[in-house]
């Protein structure tokens, strides 16, 4: 069991606010605003209702127990209908507040779903972001569950407390009437303390809410850290489930065992720890909370048992100090829910500027692609690096010639697949300028190919999506690549990754190829999963019914080189490697 507590910087409250503000803000001037603000404003219509409800009914408790007390009968079935008006008329304004509450939630869920699924994939930030180490971890969870979190404890929490300010304007002038003025004696001096209930409530309020932040500030950190081990707990399984077969293969139960024990091992003990911390503040909250219930009824029981009070008069007055009393200590009630969404709108404020550091760092990169108005892809004294700064490939000047297929070849390590990453615009790690041919269409089949999810038909079309090609094509494109089999089955929504071999997988991506007629095809060792015939047959293949097309390939079979006419080497040295020209 541990009971450690996160460290926690103190945050600048000025900083802090501005970037809540800054993720709140931009839906509510966004499109959306005046369907948002209308479902606003009637939320806190209907909540403001409910508090005018409450004053009611306090006065009816005024009135109701008057009558007990007089043994009033015809008041008492009097009392009793209007409670049932009073009571109807509650239920219906509070279902309804909570519906169009949820209306509201869901409508700004889902625009700040799509913005932050937009921002994140802009400029292939999904991408950058795993490629360095910037505290933004497990990006899908603080998309979908953080993004619901924050709209819905932020609505609830805002509301409420705009509803404990409007109770605590309402109930405070009944309070202090109701509670009259207190008479005390002071070193021989008689006074009288006006309305001193109000006071009471006041303090007891105020000695609760400094309490309450004292016992419960380690929470904010307990529930950060929570939500992280959760989500890494998740991404595990998941990880698991789609790596099934190669786990299956090394027969790696047990270290998969162990690595998830370890996961959820974090979980339990940062568990333990909320637990212990929970247990405090819920020690002090229900103390302070049960002291709350008797404790206007013990302050006011002098002036009702001295007949300057009813016992109409004594339960209002009880039913005041609680509304008061209530609307003073929001926050203490409110904490264990504030630290949470203090925990979600760090999470998302951090993946958020992370998000815009990684949009500017892709707008000034040194390593850039740029349209060029030569019809050939050229590397123009380019620098590949790494994310630690060392540089990998030095000094480069390359432009494979359009129709001339070029094969590239070198030690495993020198860079081969990063000097790809860079001619297709995803590596920011360097210096140099990459020119693609404007209109261009450029396809890179890597040695594993991405299978999204989705039906067959829509997998083998990707990225051009099912729409653009009819059932004869695809199933042609399939046949060709020696996949007629699967024919049959292109609506068939599975997990394909899971269902097809390596070397299946790798003859979809050929197809795909035949269907989106790339001008320009890097292959990094798109073939390694398949035999010499089917390498050969694909090659073949694409030279035929694609002519247009440009290869530039990754291999290690002396059988792939026989499709290429230019061969380039990239030869390890002390220092960075070089591109060099080989015979072909």
């Amino acid at each position: 069991m541990s009971s450690h507590v996160p460290p926690m910087n103190i945050p600048d409250h000025r900083a802090t606010f501005g970037k809540i503000w800054a993720l709140v803000k931009p839906f509510w001037v966004s499109d959306e605003r005046f369907a948002a603000r209308g479902l606003l404003a009637a939320v806190a219509g209907l909540n403001l209702a409910l508090v005018y409800l409450a004053v009611l009914i306090n006065k009816w408790n005024n009135d109701f127990y008057n009558a007990l007390d007089a043994k009033n009968y015809d008041d008492f079935k009097a009392q009793i209908a209007r409670f049932a008006v009073l009571a109807f008329t509650h239920i219906v304004i509070a279902v309804y507040a909570v519906y169009l509450r949820q209306m509201l939630q869901i409508r700004w869920r889902r625009w700040l779903t799509e913005v932050f699924i937009a921002d994140w994939l802009h400029a292939r930030t999904y991408y950058r972001l795993e490629l360095t180490t910037n505290g933004t971890d497990n990006p899908d969870q603080r998309i979908q569950e953080d993004l619901n979190v924050f709209t819905q404890m932020t609505l609830a929490l805002g509301l409420d407390f705009m509803r404990s300010v409007v109770t605590l304007v309402s109930f405070a002038g009944i309070l202090w009437t109701l509670s009259g003025a207190l008479e005390l004696s002071l070193g021989g001096t008689e006074f009288a303390v006006p309305g001193y209930m109000m006071w009471v409530a006041i303090v007891y309020s105020a000695a609760g809410t400094w309490l309450t932040h004292k016992i419960g500030l380690p929470l904010v950190g307990l529930n950060f850290q929570q939500q992280r081990y959760e989500a890494d707990m998740r991404y595990g399984l998941v990880r698991l489930r789609e790596n099934a077969e190669g786990v299956a293969l090394y027969h790696g139960e047990q270290d998969e065992h162990r690595n998830l024990s370890t996961r959820f091992g974090h979980v339990v003990g940062n568990w333990w720890s909320l637990m212990t911390y929970g247990k405090r503040l819920n020690w002090f909250t229900n103390f302070y909370g049960q002291i709350a219930i008797i404790f206007p009824y013990v302050v006011s029981a002098p002036r009702y048992f001295g007949g300057e009070m009813k016992l109409g008069g004594l339960m209002q007055t009880g039913s005041a100090f609680g509304r008061v009393q209530d609307a003073l200590s929001w926050f203490v009630g409110a904490y264990a829910d504030l630290a949470q969404w203090k925990a979600t709108v760090d999470r998302l404020t951090s993946f958020h500027e992370a998000i815009q550091n990684a949009h500017r760092a892709a707008s000034g990169e040194a390593l850039s692609v740029q349209p060029a108005a030569a019809n050939t892809v050229t590397a123009r004294d380019i620098q590949v690096g790494l994310p630690d700064g060392r540089i990998l490939i030095g000094h480069t000047t390359t432009a494979p010639e359009p129709g001339v297929h070029t094969l590239l070849t070198g030690p495993s390590g020198t860079g081969k697949s990063t000097l790809f990453r860079a001619l297709a615009g995803i590596w920011p790690f360097g210096r140099g300028r990459v020119e693609v041919p404007a209109g261009a269409k450029l396809m890179f089949l890597p040695q594993k190919p991405y299978l999204p999810l989705g039906t067959l038909r829509q997998i083998v079309s990707y990225p051009a999506g099912a729409s653009g090609f009819g059932d004869r094509e695809i199933e042609s494109a399939l046949e060709l690549c020696g996949l007629g089999e699967f024919k049959d089955r292109l609506d068939l929504d599975q997990p394909w990754a899971q269902r097809m071999s390596p070397g299946e997988q790798q003859r979809l991506a050929f197809a795909r190829v035949l269907l989106n007629q790339p001008d320009w095809l890097f292959l990094d060792e798109a073939t390694s999963a398949l035999d010499a015939d089917m390498e050969h047959r694909l090659y073949a293949l694409v030279r035929e019914r694609l002519p247009q097309t440009t290869l530039v390939s990754i291999a290690h079979r002396p059988s792939v080189a026989a499709f290429h006419r230019r061969k380039l080497h990239l030869q390890p040295g002390e220092g960075p490697a070089r591109l060099v020209a080989e015979p072909a």
